[in-house]
């Protein structure tokens, strides 16, 4: 069964739903592929993935280790080579205020963002290069 139902909206716009929720995202391609950048591309959704991933399982380990990660926020930029046009590299940088817990926790979660899904399905040849600011 279908998870998400994609339709193509004309302009180089796309629509998906997540049928479950029944959320939807809209992606333009962005100004240098022809397109208007009006909404992520998605290339831009494929780096949101990336950190969004690692932060949900930052948050399921840090509540396997009794912590909290309230506050934890990130950046994230994409690079993007030309031929073949394919995102070539993803840096996040996280940034955590007022981190809690031992060093050995935090080491958890830093473990736990570097091994997340998405992080794992990327082709290899994507630099994921991720800076922990706490």
């Amino acid at each position: 069964m279908a998870t998400i139902i994609s339709t193509y909206q004309g302009n180089l716009r796309t629509e998906a739903e997540h049928i479950q929720s029944q959320k939807r995202i809209i992606t333009d391609a962005p100004v240098d592929n022809n397109g208007k950048g009006e909404a992520f591309s998605p290339t831009d959704l494929v780096c949101a993935a990336l950190c969004s991933c690692m932060m949900t399982i930052m948050g399921i380990t840090a509540n396997k280790e009794g912590i909290t990660i309230k506050g934890l926020s990130a950046e994230t930029a994409k690079t993007m080579q030309s031929s073949p046009r394919k995102i070539s590299k993803i840096e996040i940088s996280f940034y955590w205020p007022n981190p809690e817990g031992s060093e050995e926790q935090l080491d958890k979660l830093k473990n736990a963002a570097l091994t997340c899904p998405v992080a794992l399905s990327l082709d290899p040849s994507i630099e994921q290069t991720v800076y922990f600011k706490f």
